[in-house]
């Protein structure tokens, strides 16, 4: 084994992973944008809001779920999707 395999550096670099960000509440479209990136669809038979999309790194995620704290709607599940090719 290659002594720099675990070398984050060195690693092949792996696809932008995609959340799916579920949300209690409904949010109106004048939000996308503060989502940027992010497909915001409204599931208004549950009353829930679904945020979809990719998120570049673990500091990108906690960013979003602070968005979503600062709005003071309660927070259903944070889901890392692998979209089919």
């Amino acid at each position: 084994m290659n002594a720099n395999s675990n070398n984050p550096t060195t690693m092949p670099m792996s696809p932008v992973p995609v959340y799916r960000i579920r949300i209690q509440g409904l949010l109106s479209h004048r939000w996308d944008a503060w989502f940027e990136g992010l497909t915001v669809d409204l599931d208004k038979q549950c009353g829930e809001t679904v945020l979809t999309g990719p998120v570049a790194d673990q500091s990108a995620l906690h960013g979003i779920l602070e968005k979503i704290r600062d709005l003071n709607l309660p927070l259903i599940s944070v889901e890392r999707i692998f979209p089919s090719a």
